[in-house]
Order: structure tokens, then sequence, then C-alpha cells
């Protein structure tokens, strides 16, 4: 993952030190903004989170009446790829529909406390793994180019389908969830390509805890032990187009 940033940045820097060195006074791809439509494609990394309602009673599996509580104590990267459908509604607002694919992971922890409220342990974090179908619509709007960058701010809606929901462990999460999102970024104007960097939040407004449970023996407890789980996504996204 980082070798893959790294090559972004080195590229974008070459191509920048380029057109400087050919004339720092032209602005690069004066009328690509012109264009109705243009498409590219995107790639990034990304952190995924959950928002977590513990229950905070006795889970009715748990034959001692001890308490758990659960949270994502710590993220991990994952990655996303997609392409880019952009289109002009107006000077300085595109509409762009971005699908694509997003490969992450949380870890789940749960702390169990007596019932009269002592520590007793802390689990081993496990694993949530998701691959999602995503298929963002979101508004790009654009400040005013200033020579060769512009800033712009971004959102919409995200609808994602998670087609690892069947393979965990302990947890069973739904597939489908919406999502509002809101971000901002910076597009940089290079020789023969615009490269757009854009940090966005994503907040999901479904409850994505299966309440069923995996069905396993023994994996009752941690179901029961929360309320709801509502996602949270942090990406950073590069754009080529």
């Amino acid at each position: 993952m980082k070798k893959i940033i790294l090559i972004i940045f080195l590229v974008a820097q070459v191509n920048a030190l380029m057109a400087q060195g050919k004339n720092s006074k032209i602005a690069n791809l004066r009328s690509f903004d012109e264009r109705p439509l243009h498409f590219g494609f995107l790639i990034g990394i990304n952190t995924m989170d959950f928002r977590v309602y513990n229950s905070g009673v006795t889970p009715p599996s748990d034959p001692d009446g001890n308490l758990y509580y659960a949270d994502v104590l710590d993220l991990t990267p994952g990655l996303n790829i997609g392409i880019v459908s952009s289109y002009k509604l107006r000077e300085n607002l595109n509409l762009r529909f971005l699908p694509g694919i997003s490969f992450g992971q949380r870890n789940m922890t749960y702390i169990k406390y007596d019932k009269d409220g002592n520590f007793l342990e802390r689990e081993e974090s496990f694993k949530i793994k998701s691959t999602f179908l995503e298929f963002p619509l979101l508004l790009k709007y654009n400040a005013f180019r200033m020579h060769n960058a512009k800033p712009y701010l971004i959102g919409g809606f995200n609808t994602r389908y998670d087609l690892a929901k069947d393979k965990q462990d302990k947890l069973l999460l739904t597939s489908l969830d919406g999502y509002l999102e809101f971000g901002a970024g910076f597009d940089f104007y290079l020789t023969y390509f615009r490269l757009s960097v854009e940090a966005r939040m994503s907040i999901g407004l479904a409850d994505m805890l299966n309440h069923d449970g995996t069905g396993e023996p023994g994996d009752e407890v941690y179901t029961e032990a929360l309320d709801k789980l509502k996602s949270r996504i942090f990406s950073l996204t590069f754009y080529f187009e």
C-alpha cells in the first residue's frame, strides 16, 4: 500500500516538474473544465470503523451473568478502486458517479466484566472483513481555479453491498447499507491529466448487525451484547482524469 501511494506521488511530482520546466506561466489543460463529460479511474486507501451501541445488559446466553462491552480499538488500512464518470451540470458544479470495489476490515474487541462491574478479561480482537461493491452518486462543487490547482467540496449518497457478509466469525453483518458522504479535495492540472486528492467521510445509516447471529454454538453472546452497529468509513482517494 505504501509503495502504491509513493508511486502515485512521484508520478505527480515528476509530471508537475516537467510542466514547470516547459513554461510555468502557462496553465495546463486549459479546456478541461469546459468538457460536459469526462472519465477516469481512482485508487485509494480507507479505514473502516463501527459506531458500537452496546446493550449494557447481561447476554441471556451467558450463564454466569457477565457483562460484555465491545469496540473497535485499532484501525486497519484497506484499498478501494473504481472508475470515474463526471457530468458538468453548470459552472463549478459536477455530478459524479464513482462505481467501484473496496476491501477492508474492522477489529472488534470485547471486554468482559462480572455482574458487579469488576474487570475480568479482554478478549483477543477478531477480524470482520468486508468486500464492498459501492455506487456513490456525488455532487462536486468547485472553487475558482488557481493556475494549475483548484479546491473543491463533495457530498452525496453511496450504496454499498458487502460480498463478505456470510464469511464472518462470531458476528454476522447485513449486506446492504446506505451512506451519507462528504469531503473535500484538490484538483491538480498536470501536463497530460488531472490528478485529484480527496479526503471523504462516509456515515452509515442502517444497523449493520444481523441479530440472528452466526448460528455457531458459543457465538450468541457476541450478538446479544450489542444493540446495533453503524458503519463509519474514512477514505483518501487519488483520481486520474
